[in-house]
């Protein structure tokens, strides 16, 4: 191994350390990854399949975090990941055929979007609990977020945060519970059309994973003892970070 190969997975851990905590928290973290992965030499399609290999492991080891804090609500979970697994092999299908450029116009365009929802006022707060309350148009919202999370990914997590907690009045730490659920049942389909397509590199892959895996381990142990206090902190620094990298200061 030379050199740079070390310092390209050095680079990937660090990177997706902070994309893992980032993501489980809030959300947003591929604005980070994807870019180191273009800036590596992959394609766009590439780069998006081989940063699946990192959500896939990230939301892995965030599921089995919470199930080691006690906080789980599976039957529940499996039912929102049902809605949205339709929608993500219909995004994906879409994403390994789209030309490079303009997945790369469309990347550019959703991360300002993203930023741009995320800075907008809010209403009032709303009363949230674990269990929220039930509403039949989480299921369409799912279906739609499967979709944009199967194609791009970028802010995905927001947008399920968005759902949970607008739709479902749910407090922080559960939103944050079932959005890492989904994520992780959605990717698996996404991530078999990326490899049976050949748009992986796995070595990049599994070194940008490793990183995703811890930071997503420490950020559920932070998001349920510290709770939503926590989160909300996160998240801005999430919209920071972003907002930083569309204005081109790093």
């Amino acid at each position: 191994m030379t050199g740079p190969d070390i310092l390209h997975f050095l680079l990937l851990f660090g990177v997706g350390s902070m994309a893992g905590l980032i993501n489980v928290m809030a959300g947003g973290g591929s604005t980070l990854t994807l870019p180191v992965l273009l800036f590596l030499g992959l394609d766009a399609t590439v780069a998006n399949g081989t940063n699946r290999v990192a959500i896939a492991m990230q939301n892995l080891f965030a599921v089995l975090s919470f199930r080691q804090e006690n906080v789980s609500q599976i039957r529940r979970s499996l039912v929102f990941s049902a809605c949205a697994i339709p929608g993500s092999i219909a995004g994906v299908l879409v994403a390994v055929r789209i030309s490079d450029e303009w997945f790369q116009r469309i990347l550019g365009i959703v991360m300002i979007l993203v930023v741009i929802s995320m800075v907008l006022p809010r209403g009032t707060q709303k009363l949230t609990t674990p269990e929220g309350i039930r509403s039949p148009w989480i299921y369409p919202a799912l279906f739609l977020i499967g979709f944009y999370g199967g194609f791009i990914q970028v802010g995905a997590g927001f947008l399920f945060m968005a759902a949970f907690y607008h739709l479902l009045h749910m407090d922080l730490v559960h939103v944050n519970l079932h959005k890492v659920f989904v994520v992780l049942i959605y990717t698996v389909p996404v991530l078999v059309v990326f490899a049976f397509s050949g748009n992986i590199d796995w070595i990049l892959g599994l070194a940008l994973a490793a990183g995703n895996s811890v930071g997503a381990w420490f950020a559920v142990k932070l998001a349920v003892r510290k709770g939503d206090r926590i989160v909300r902190a996160v998240m801005i620094v999430a919209i920071l970070i972003m907002a930083a990298k569309i204005l081109g200061l790093f």
